[in-house]
């Protein structure tokens, strides 16, 4: 009984004993902001467009797709190239009727008569026609890629926001049904 005595006084005036390793601090609670802040700049599409219209790819670059540019200088290049060859040949057929019609024979065409000459004339002045349509296609899907790419560089695709196939049994009939969810965690 002693012992049980001496053992509960020692607990008494060992918890009125203050301990003095710890500091009382006062903790100011602060909460945190669980919405991670995405600086959006607004001006970062026209950015890249303006880049791109200025050198092609540059906008790609600007973007950190890199990976881009030789798509954009391959589709640019061979539609001029295609220009170019064209528009030589259109000139050779050109210049063989005019000279034709001036009486000369001898062209490296000399095997082909004025209306094949003409028809040449044609086919290779719609050909480059065309290719320098596509020449300024190619260019404008270029400075349209970069302005799309850096628009969608912008958007929120992680898991917080999703659609995902569910399938979940029904609680009346017991019977598994199929059917989609949209989450979106703050």
């Amino acid at each position: 009984m002693n012992k049980i005595i001496f053992i509960g006084i020692m607990l008494f005036i060992l918890g009125k004993i203050p301990v003095f390793a710890q500091e009382k601090t006062e903790v100011a609670l602060v909460a945190k902001d669980t919405l991670k802040s995405n600086d959006i700049d607004p001006l970062t599409p026209a950015k890249a467009a303006f880049y791109s219209a200025v050198l092609p790819g540059l906008g790609q670059a600007y973007n950190k797709k890199y990976w881009k540019i030789p798509l954009v200088y391959g589709a640019i290049g061979t539609s001029l190239y295609f220009y170019i060859d064209n528009n030589k040949k259109y000139n050779q057929y050109r210049d063989a009727y005019k000279r034709r019609l001036e009486g000369y024979t001898d062209d490296k065409f000399s095997y082909l008569d004025k209306t094949r000459l003409i028809a040449g004339q044609k086919f290779y002045q719609r050909n480059r026609d065309l290719s320098a349509l596509m020449t300024l296609a190619f260019y404008a899907l270029n400075i349209l890629d970069a302005n799309v790419d850096a628009a969608l560089i912008q958007f929120n695709v992680n898991e917080n926001l999703s659609v995902k196939p569910v399938i979940y049994p029904n609680d009346v009939t017991l019977k598994t049904n199929l059917g989609l969810t949209l989450n979106y965690n703050f």
